[in-house]
C-alpha cells in the first residue's frame, strides 16, 4: 500500500504543478490527469463538461482548484466502488 500511496501523491504533484500552484490542481490539470490516468475509473472522462461537474462536487471550499485531500476524496470513492464496498 506504500507503493500505492507514492504514486497517487507524485502523480498529483506531477500534475498540479504542470500550470501554476504545485499544491493544487486547476480545471486543466485535472481534466488530464483524469483522462490519462482514469478513463476506465470516471464515466465520461474524456468530456470536459462532465469532468467540470465531477470538479466542482469535489472542490469542497468553491475556490475552483483541488488540493490534495479534495483530489483524495475522489481516489476513496473510486477505490470503494471498485472494490465493490458499500457507499
Amino acid at each position: 500500500m506504500e507503493s500505492a500511496i507514492g504514486v497517487l501523491v507524485s502523480q498529483f504533484k506531477a500534475y498540479a504543478g504542470s500550470d501554476g500552484s504545485a499544491d493544487t490542481l486547476s480545471r486543466d490539470e485535472f481534466w488530464r490527469l483524469v483522462k490519462a490516468q482514469l478513463p476506465n475509473f470516471v464515466k465520461n472522462a474524456g468530456h470536459p463538461a462532465a469532468v467540470d461537474q465531477l470538479m466542482r462536487s469535489l472542490d469542497a471550499n468553491n475556490d475552483g482548484e483541488l488540493n490534495f485531500l479534495e483530489f483524495w476524496q475522489l481516489i476513496g470513492h473510486l477505490a470503494s466502488k471498485h472494490g465493490g464496498f458499500s457507499q
